[in-house]
């Protein structure tokens, strides 16, 4: 039976491709049009509408449902700093289903290389290149930018996909030192079960299947300072490892 499970699962990967392909070149000439017309924050906002059919699309096609808990947290007229797990490929079209806002994340400029994805990529995120001290700054202060203009903005804190089996690695401070020194309040995003259902490891093992996210209470920094970047990363942190648990029944990890 595993031979015939692990050809299907193939399939279905081929299909996912496929899947992906087509709705982002129906949705691109929308996106390269929102970009052209508009600016800043409107620009992002249009955008962000087609760029919410794309994902709908896949998901529809690929059978993946999802179950959003406390969206009500979420203001769409505020700017937040979203902080995301991340676990899987999912986890950027998850993302634009369920934050019921336009927002600029943060991503690594090696994507921005791929074919025809890399075009719409690379007008949707703030570029990051995390070998060069320059492209760090820069993208920090491109991210300010977008949260003076009133545009959220998000960063998966991990860095880059976890890998491990922790329910979280470890932090970088870079979502916290912007959200303190431009006093903006942090909105975690707990995504459970994507990687389960496509594991960055062995994406043959690809299913569908129900995606959890759970949003948090937000963080408000109001009156913090750098000093207080630890305990307000760490609290984070534990936040959305209680929802991990929660929402998973996983066991607490020891240190």
């Amino acid at each position: 039976m595993k031979p015939i499970l692990r050809f299907f699962n193939i399939l279905y990967l081929l299909w996912g491709f496929i899947s992906f392909f087509i709705f982002m070149m129906l949705m691109l000439p929308f996106v390269w049009l929102s970009y052209t017309i508009l600016n800043g924050k409107q620009a992002n906002d249009v955008a962000f509408k087609f760029l919410n059919v794309w994902a709908f699309g896949f998901n529809t096609l690929m059978g993946y449902r999802y179950k959003i808990f406390n969206r009500e947290f979420v203001k769409k007229d505020n700017a937040y700093i979203f902080v995301v797990n991340h676990n899987s490929y999912l986890d950027a079209l998850a993302v634009v289903r369920v934050i019921p806002q336009s927002f600029k994340p943060l991503g690594k400029i090696e994507m921005a290389k791929i074919p025809i994805f890399g075009f719409i990529y690379k007008r949707l995120v703030v570029l990051i290149d995390r070998s060069s001290k320059e492209s760090r700054d820069e993208s920090v202060l491109a991210l300010k930018k977008q949260i003076a203009i009133g545009q959220s903005i998000l960063i998966f804190p991990e860095g880059t996909m976890n890998k491990t089996t922790q329910h979280l690695t470890d932090f970088y401070d870079g979502a916290f030192k912007i959200a303190i020194e431009t006093q903006t309040s942090i909105l975690p995003l707990t995504i459970i079960n994507t990687k389960e259902l496509m594991p960055r490891l062995n994406p043959t093992s690809i299913k569908p299947g129900l995606i959890k996210c759970v949003f948090s209470p937000e963080f408000q920094v109001k009156g913090l300072t750098l000093d207080d970047l630890p305990q307000l990363k760490a609290k984070v942190f534990a936040e959305m490892e209680a929802q991990l648990m929660l929402y998973k029944g996983l066991p607490k990890q020891s240190d």
